[in-house]
């Protein structure tokens, strides 16, 4: 896997998506390997590699991305009873993309 899975795959096309919600900044789909029953990725359109090194420049694009958060989060409570939303950091992340996880349910593996 690239460094970028999200810029490289996602976001080029390159891999397809099952898109959830959509602005003009900000993209959130079921995740390609699920980990939870309900998985999805909210990721900002924009290279901004994790929440640490987001700069005051991107402050309007990050209200845009917790607003589409907050859309799917209400749309996975509402069907599943609960949700989790995450982002990783360090080792922790995967992919050197600023992404967040709205999931439901136990682990599938």
């Amino acid at each position: 896997m690239s460094e970028d899975f999200y810029c490289d795959e996602v976001l080029s096309g390159k891999t397809k998506v099952n898109k959830v919600l959509e602005t003009e900044n900000v993209l959130a789909y079921h995740h390609t390997r699920p980990f939870w029953p309900v998985h999805i990725v909210a990721i900002p359109k924009k290279h901004i590699s994790s929440l640490i090194t987001l700069e005051e420049e991107d402050n309007e694009l990050l209200v845009e991305l917790l607003g589409v958060i907050k859309k799917v989060a209400a749309m996975v409570t509402k069907e599943s009873g609960s949700c989790r939303v995450l982002t990783n950091l360090g080792k922790y992340q995967d992919s050197k993309h600023l992404h967040w996880h709205i999931a439901s349910g136990e682990p599938l593996r």
